[in-house]
């Protein structure tokens, strides 16, 4: 993306407006680069653990902060750039934000939310097939979960939207963002051609105002299944052996026949967190994530240290919301943001429990 000046205003209650100059300087990749690859996509759903439950309202630190929407006015929606088109000025969401500069505006608040979303079911999750790298759209009962997912986020103020490269993480968070109660519209940065930036550019300073910014990265998508996708999970065990498979699947560091691991998946995907979403959370700019179970495992292995063996118990539940809160330096797990005794932050096998009661302890 072309250098260009953006304003961002910040209101907090009601004190005056703090406005401060951005340069937009970053372009994202929204295709796998070359020699990577090809088509990084895809999810192979896993099986649901037992999942522990909340005592408390994970969702106090953000009211207790003013974060609800409705209390959290004029946080920055999506950056603005000028652009002269045709004759008239033009206004184009800002693909990045120069984080030097957002800390200013953000001066005063105290926590960013940060809130994954690993998509709902899509329609080869509900055969049981591997998926991997083919784009396979949202089921019935993935655009439910989605649906619900929406509404216990629908408080939760977000600023911008991260989402991989494949439709199911892509239609979650926008079918997701439906239920939002601040009603603003989620928009896709087009940055692949100077002239999908051109043709996608908005006319309108109101509705600019309206818009939450939505970045595709190929790094937050799904790991490569290599020779495994299209396969029935099943007879692919029957085939080659369910230890096999289980080792193709579970294993940190062994992939699939010309497929991706999962240490694989974590080197790109944390990769991408720590140079593209951390800076706009220690900003404090709320964060929403739709993304897959091995790029948000790998992601939360990074959030809360877990060990290469304690990852590969992890599971994630298609469609339920992880709340984390980035607060004094350090991000803190809040569960799944509903209300009390709800799905916790993330489904625990009998393995990684221990791990779990030792973290609870510390909080």
């Amino acid at each position: 993306m072309g250098g260009g000046a953006l304003a961002v205003a910040r209101v907090t209650g009601s004190s005056s407006v703090a406005a401060c100059k951005l340069a937009a300087t970053r372009s994202v990749h929204c295709g796998a680069p070359s020699g990577s690859p090809a088509l990084l996509c895809g999810s192979a759903r896993g099986s649901h653990s037992s999942r522990r439950h909340l005592r408390g309202d994970p969702c106090q630190d953000l009211r207790s902060s003013a974060f609800l929407a409705g209390e959290h006015h004029g946080v920055l929606a999506g950056g603005v750039v000028r652009q002269q088109q045709h004759g008239r000025a033009g206004l184009r969401i800002a693909a990045a934000l120069d984080t030097s500069d957002v800390v200013k505006a953000a001066e005063g608040s105290k926590s960013a939310a940060l809130v994954m979303i690993r998509h709902g079911e899509s329609l080869w999750n509900a055969k049981n097939l591997f998926t991997g790298c083919v784009d396979v759209p949202l089921s019935q009962q993935g655009i439910d979960e989605a649906l619900t997912a929406g509404t216990r986020i629908a408080d939760i103020p977000v600023d911008i939207i991260f989402v991989s490269a494949l439709m199911r993480a892509q239609m979650t968070a926008m079918i997701a963002m439906t239920q939002h109660r601040r009603k603003k519209v989620p928009v896709i940065l087009h940055e692949e051609s100077d002239r999908a930036k051109e043709w996608s550019t908005i006319f309108s300073q109101a509705t600019m105002k309206e818009v939450i910014p939505v970045k595709t990265a190929w790094q937050l998508n799904e790991r490569m299944y290599g020779e495994l996708q299209g396969l029935n999970k099943a007879e692919t065990a029957d085939k080659f052996g369910a230890d096999t498979v289980k080792q193709w699947r579970r294993s940190y560091d062994i992939p699939p026949p010309n497929g991706e691991s999962l240490q694989m998946t974590a080197e790109r995907a944390v990769a991408y967190f720590k140079a593209e979403v951390e800076p706009l959370l220690k900003a404090g700019k709320n964060v929403l994530i739709s993304a897959h179970g091995n790029s948000l495992r790998a992601i939360i292995m990074y959030l809360d240290s877990l060990t290469s063996e304690q990852v590969i118990e992890l599971e994630l539940a298609t469609g339920n919301p992880m709340l984390y809160v980035y607060e004094e330096g350090a991000f803190k797990r809040r569960g799944s943001p509903v209300g009390p005794a709800v799905d916790g932050v993330y489904a625990l096998t009998p393995d990684l429990a221990t791990y779990r009661n030792k973290l609870e302890s510390k909080q």
